[in-house]
């Protein structure tokens, strides 16, 4: 059974190779799945998807058309799939339910502390024999408080670094974590939270529900030098609100890593063109601001574990085997 690959980024494609090599053939594209690419996937009976492709109503019939009857997404997320349309094709679609929590929890946390400490900046700054310490003053982190918004395993993977930085941790989430608990996490209400945390991270899923959980007034409820982490999915901020409350001079850092309209951007070199998005643009203006490009996860650690689980879907297909990467079983 051949099998073919959307949105491969180059340090993927030989590890995604040898998974299936001896296994199943795959044809790997660099090129994201989206309307005008989807006729590449014609006499595939299985399609691997990334995060960052489009699978909409019309790409998902363009695919069913070229004969497709699976599809197996090489992510947690897949709010970039249109379930329903999905099922009244009779596809079949599974995703990767779990991989290293770690991955994402040490990003979040490189984030955080380049933020805190400048260490961006710095580096700019010698490489121009440029020494001063203006305006790179951070703060402990020792004694402190990390708001994690989501508690399953990257959250609290999230919790063990912070405790052994010796944070006082608040959580929220719909239940409670006992390894949370363990560390000496008090659950509070989001405004609380929000109110009271130093560090804030988020790391829910993008549901309906918490689409745009921090908004302009979570923001407000803020303190002025609080440092706001996003590794988890755009859609969780409000990016316009983002930006008005940088312009009021809120916030001491803020590191994204995701963003809602990153489908597009991120992942393809724009250098030689003009940003058009400019919510993006301003965002990239404030100098207490790091974008990142959707990495955290990007371990070789993690993306083989991916990769693994991505075989064994596919291997479960072809079997008539269930798991827990399931979604949608024709």
């Amino acid at each position: 059974m051949d099998v073919i690959a959307f949105g491969v980024i180059a340090d993927e494609r030989p590890l995604l190779e040898e998974a299936f090599r001896g296994r199943h053939g795959v044809r790997c594209l660099e090129a994201f799945l989206h309307r005008d690419t989807a006729a590449a996937a014609a006499g595939f009976e299985i399609v691997s998807s990334s995060v960052n492709d489009t699978l909409g109503a019309e790409v998902l019939d363009a695919l069913a058309a070229g004969g497709t009857r699976m599809i197996t997404q090489r992510a947690t997320g897949y709010n970039n799939i249109d379930l329903g349309r999905a099922r009244e094709l009779g596809l079949t679609v599974a995703r990767v339910a779990s991989y290293s929590p770690y991955a994402v929890a040490e990003f979040a946390w490189a984030l955080a502390l380049a933020l805190n400490r400048g260490t961006v900046r710095a580096v700019g700054r010698t490489r121009e024999f440029d020494f001063r310490l203006n305006g790179l003053m951070g703060w402990d982190f020792h004694g402190r408080t990390a708001g994690v918004l989501g508690t399953g395993r990257i959250g609290a993977a999230f919790s063990k670094i912070a405790h052994g930085f010796g944070m006082r941790l608040l959580g929220w989430d719909l239940a409670e974590n006992p390894d949370c608990l363990s560390l000496g996490m008090a659950y509070a209400p989001k405004e609380r939270l929000f109110a009271e945390a130093d560090l804030v991270s988020l790391h829910v899923p993008l549901v309906p529900e918490t689409h745009h959980l921090v908004d302009g007034a979570a923001l407000a409820l803020m303190k002025d030098d609080a440092i706001l982490i996003n590794t988890g999915r755009g859609g969780l901020i409000d990016a316009s609100a983002l930006v008005a409350a940088l312009k009021r001079n809120r916030l001491a850092g803020v590191g994204l890593d995701v963003y809602e309209e990153e489908a597009g951007v991120f992942y393809v070199d724009h250098s030689m063109e003009v940003m058009t998005d400019d919510v993006l643009a301003r965002l990239m203006t404030f100098r207490n601001v790091l974008v990142t490009s959707h990495q955290a996860y990007f371990t070789r650690d993690a993306v083989g574990q991916i990769i693994a689980t991505t075989v064994r879907n596919v291997e479960d297909y072809m079997a008539g085997r269930t798991s827990e990467n399931l979604l949608l079983p024709a």
